[in-house]
């Protein structure tokens, strides 16, 4: 394949998106599922340069930069035809500042060739440090998770340009396995069809900078990749792969429904925030449409991600960030339509907003891949009612949480002013503490009933066991208080702002701060210093609201 070489600085000037469209669509076999090319190529991607698209970075004859970005499956699908060249360019992501002074590079320097780390003798130094931590069943720090995801890169990247990465041969209909063919095993007319999809893309790349991919070489490619699917279901049968699950999970990568959501939400918080600021009931109405349609999409996407893996889509960190806040804002919209209080359903948007976004930007530390359940989650009927329900309760939580920062806030600014708003947003956080309580209830005993069916035992104060305990004693002190009036509606809000950081502990720390105990299939690692900054600055806030008004208070008793 050198001598396609060329084809590497063609792909600087009109991208090969258009014609690599098909190529996306082709079935794989990849971590214990088929799935689309496409889903294979951002993922990898994201892997090994941080982003799902690739800035592409080099030189004219006259030395001057020239930058292009292409697409997750450009840049794979090249990378197994083309390895010679990808070695040379710097696609490999080191965020560790720790682990480039080990490995003696430039500290302030990012991205990174394959060829350059692999020539580096003290990567394969730490790799077996690492494998000998590992051996022992050490716990990882910071910088061991860093030399492990280096040696994740390098192995991926190794992997894709040997063109063992990937799996596009189903076996035949009386193997005993149903490990599919990876490119480098094709033999024969297999290996010709799928390489010609590659070799038709070549011929009909542009050779001028400035041109477009044809609408005939668009097609060129399309009915390569159609001919090697039309040759694989002639040898392995009509039914290989489940194109209708392909097919949507294109569509999520194409139409991306939570950001669209979130996009959404925005314009009903602002909508309502207006319409609460003055009394515009046109405006309201416009807002709670808003709200809706958000909601729909956020309701399709989730049915999607059911639909394309076959479970409920809470398996994970990510898949959690994006289930709580729709039930932040289903309890919202019931309480605003039995209260009429505008600021419940403008608090929801804003959380739903918070979380989609999050979800959004952080794909190294929230992963939205679709992937197998593990062994422990295969029960679908306790997914759905454990899991289900102990994440929806956080939703409820998070509602609280809202409002009460607006009440607060509102009382920092003027008690008096906003007495009504104040005692319409406590009147909605006791509900919603209500509402959350009862549901992370019913979720820990179900979870214990899991837990007896899974492990044999019904409570064993595993982290995940406890730290859901400390939250619902935390919330019921909450709800305790406000129902014997220790506490009014400014201490109610104040309250349920400060214990949502229990919620916070249950559902992120026990994963990415302690990792620790039976629920590792929910471990994760990634922005600690992030979260514990908002949570300290949060409870700093409160401390300092509440610090204020009680100044006034004593101000106001002594005048």
């Amino acid at each position: 394949m050198k001598k396609f070489g060329w084809l590497f600085l063609i792909l600087l000037f009109p991208s090969w998106s258009f014609a690599f469209k098909s190529i996306g669509s082709l079935p794989v076999q990849d971590l214990g599922r088929v799935k689309p090319f496409e889903s294979f190529a951002r993922e990898s991607l994201q892997l090994l340069y941080g982003r799902q698209t690739f800035k592409l970075i080099q030189k004219d004859e006259a030395g001057k930069e020239i930058t292009g970005k292409r697409s997750a499956t450009e840049v794979i699908f090249t990378m197994m035809f083309l390895p010679e060249v990808w070695t040379e360019q710097n696609v490999l992501v080191i965020d560790n500042r720790a682990l480039k002074q080990s490995l003696k590079v430039d500290p302030e320097q990012k991205y990174f060739t394959f060829s350059e780390l692999v020539r580096n003798p003290r990567v394969g130094l730490l790799v077996r440090e690492l494998e000998g931590r590992v051996s022992r069943k050490e716990n990882l720090d910071t910088f061991s998770k860093a030399v492990q995801s280096l040696n994740n890169q390098l192995t991926l990247m190794n992997a894709i340009m040997s063109q063992r990465a990937i799996a596009v041969l189903p076996p035949p209909s009386d193997a005993k396995t149903d490990r599919w063919l990876s490119a480098a095993e094709l033999q024969g007319e297999a290996k010709e069809k799928f390489s010609q999809i590659f070799l038709v893309a070549a011929k009909n790349t542009p050779k001028k900078r400035g041109e477009s991919f044809s609408k005939e070489g668009q097609k060129a490619v399309g009915a390569a990749v159609k001919e090697f699917i039309d040759y694989t279901k002639a040898q392995r049968g009509e039914s290989y792969a489940p194109f209708s699950e392909i097919k949507a999970e294109l569509w999520l990568h194409n139409f991306q429904p939570f950001l669209w959501a979130w996009v959404l939400y925005l314009l009903s918080a602002l909508l309502l925030l207006v319409s609460w600021l003055n009394e515009n009931k046109k405006l309201y109405l416009a807002g709670w449409g808003f709200a809706l349609v958000a909601l729909v999409i956020h309701t399709i996407g989730f049915l999607v991600r059911v639909y394309i893996v076959k479970r409920p889509p809470v398996s994970n960190m990510y898949e959690t960030v994006v289930w709580a806040p729709w039930g932040t804002v289903l309890f919202a919209m019931i309480l605003e339509y039995v209260y009429r209080k505008r600021i419940v359903l403008l608090a929801a948007n804003i959380a739903a907003i918070l979380c989609l976004i999050l979800a959004s930007l952080a794909p190294t530390v929230l992963d939205p891949s679709l992937q197998p359940l593990e062994p422990v989650l295969r029960s679908t009927f306790w997914l759905l009612t454990h899991v289900l329900v102990i994440v929806i309760s956080y939703g409820a939580y998070f509602l609280s949480w809202a409002i009460g920062n607006f009440v607060i806030t509102a009382a920092f600014i003027d008690e008096e002013k906003y007495k009504t708003q104040i005692k319409d947003g406590a009147l909605a956080i006791y509900r919603s503490n209500q509402i959350g309580t009862v549901l992370l209830f019913a979720g820990i005993i179900l979870g214990g009933v899991w837990a007896d069916y899974s492990w044999g035992r019904f409570w064993g104060w595993d982290p995940k066991e406890t730290w859901a305990l400390i939250a619902f004693l935390g919330y019921v002190a909450v709800l305790h208080a406000r129902l014997t009036n220790w506490i009014r509606d400014f201490g109610n809000a104040a309250a349920s702002v400060a214990a949502f950081s229990l919620v916070v502990m249950a559902w992120y720390g026990v994963n990415y701060v302690l990792g620790a105990g039976l629920h590792s299939y929910g471990f994760g690692a990634g922005g600690v210093e992030y979260v514990a900054s908002v949570v300290v600055a949060q409870l700093l806030y409160v401390a300092f609201v509440a610090k204020v008004r009680q100044s006034r208070l004593q101000e106001a008793k002594e005048n």
